[in-house]
């Protein structure tokens, strides 16, 4: 008999019907005359319950349904005589597919989050985090279903590149130099003419160059792939390695840009509570009491929309002692950014930033001292997507990359495309990370991806 995932037996309106489960032992409690078996397969949050009548079967066997043991249980489907459940399996077999040996760690108890984070190889097995990984899965399929939907191309941007389109300098290289006897030219310096791609190489940190590109043949592209970032940064909100989700659009301006960015972000979230209701409340239920509540703040709530240069006057004027002080020309804090989200009570979607704070490709004003950069703040997380329209003047563009001191040779294609039927286009970058955090209500970015990747630590 084929077996059934466990999201199907649960929500079967047909009982007494012969039935197979396979998945792993949360928990066995019982009598001298009855075992109660939890089976979860990952389909679902829920476990179902197989009840074994113990004269049925050799204690051998039952010695072996402990907690971590992947088995097959075949029987009955029937109401279930408990609460929390409609139905259950009354068992008629039971097969040890694989016994857990007695030092598996995830037992009843609770786990902290750090200790789970040791053993990342068997936490998707807990509640918590299948519903965060069932949920990472949902957002993935959404993010890739509103594109398509919207007549936007998937465009796979390169891992490895030669430029550093942040300008941050904070890349992983990427080499096939004998480490132990590292080639040098006549000056000292690292000869890379004699390393893999006969030049320096990383791995990068965003698809935006390349998908810029793509916009000015395909129009409408976004790229979603893993980007790195070699920071020696152990804060709860940083890792090396990452996935980004970036949307280039041809003939958008920044306020197209906005609107695209904030119906984005409320069909993200809108699919999150259709979709992922049952982990989402049990997220709500176990760590964040507001959870559920903050999700549909943003859906219901349009964006607030003003400059940088209003939100500093807001921040100056609000008389409160922030732990950063605010100025024109500073960059903004979270702190910052959550007092301008409960000070309009909704998410806020800022603009126009200075230009000495922001990259070198952003659409420069005609003030000459601000860009047209735009970044929204949600709720609790702060900053969540960061975009600009992109500057398509060859000659402004050439002369910011030099007052950056990026070097033009590494950029040449880049600025290519703005002698070449250059025209005005947009995007953003949404951290997929960062969006995950605010779904699921995790504190810690480790705890929304399966492997997390942080200075001094890639294991699994």
């Amino acid at each position: 008999m084929k077996a059934s995932r466990v999201i199907d037996l649960l929500n079967s309106k047909e009982t007494g019907i012969e039935v197979s489960v396979k998945g792993w032992v949360r928990t066995k409690r019982g009598n001298k005359q009855v075992a109660f078996i939890a089976i979860n397969d990952g389909s679902i949050i829920h476990s179902i319950q197989a009840v074994a009548d113990l004269g049925k079967f050799d204690e051998e066997t039952l010695k072996q349904v402990t907690t971590g043991a992947c088995i097959s249980v075949s029987g009955t489907l029937v109401p279930s005589q408990g609460q929390g459940q409609k139905v259950e399996i009354q068992a008629d077999s039971i097969e040890i597919l694989g016994a857990a040996d007695e030092s598996y760690p995830l037992q009843k108890k609770g786990h902290s989050m750090e200790f789970l984070r040791e053993i990342a190889h068997l936490r998707p097995r807990t509640n918590t985090f299948g519903a965060v990984f069932r949920l990472r899965h949902h957002m993935s399929f959404a993010i890739h279903k509103y594109f398509n939907d919207r007549g936007f191309f998937y465009l796979h941007s390169p891992i490895i590149t030669g430029s550093d389109a942040e300008g941050a300098g904070e890349m992983f290289r990427v080499t096939t130099l004998d480490l132990n006897n590292i080639p040098r030219d006549e000056n000292g310096d690292i000869n890379f003419k004699e390393d893999f791609f006969g030049k320096s190489t990383n791995l990068t940190v965003s698809g935006q160059l390349e998908g810029e590109l793509a916009a000015m043949a395909l129009g409408q592209v976004y790229t979603f792939g893993p980007t790195f970032r070699a920071e020696n940064s152990n804060t709860p909100r940083h890792l090396a390695e990452f996935w980004m989700i970036e949307p280039e659009m041809a003939f958008y301006d920044i306020k197209d840009n906005m609107d695209l960015a904030e119906d984005f972000l409320k069909y993200l979230v809108s699919y999150a509570l259709e979709y992922g209701m049952e982990d989402l409340e049990f997220l709500n239920n176990q760590y964040d009491k507001e959870l559920i509540n903050r999700l549909k703040f943003v859906v219901e709530n349009p964006f607030e929309r003003l400059t940088y240069t209003k939100a500093v006057d807001v921040l100056m004027a609000s008389g409160k002692k922030f732990e950063f002080p605010i100025s024109w020309g500073t960059d903004l804090q979270k702190e910052h950014e959550n007092y301008l989200v409960e000070h309009f009570k909704r998410p806020v979607i800022l603009t126009d930033y200075p230009k000495a704070i922001k990259a070198f490709y952003m659409k420069q004003n005609d003030d000459e001292n601000t860009v047209r950069a735009m970044d929204i703040l949600f709720p609790w997380i702060g900053e969540i997507i960061g975009g600009s329209q992109r500057e398509e003047n060859y000659e402004k563009l050439q002369r910011r990359i030099k007052e950056m001191h990026i070097p033009e040779e590494e950029l040449w294609w880049y600025l290519d495309t703005r002698k070449y039927g250059a025209c005005v286009h947009s995007g953003f970058g949404l951290g997929f990370e960062r969006l995950m955090l605010f779904i699921t209500g995790m504190t810690n970015i480790r705890d929304v991806i399966p492997f997390p990747r942080t200075p001094k630590n890639a294991e699994f």
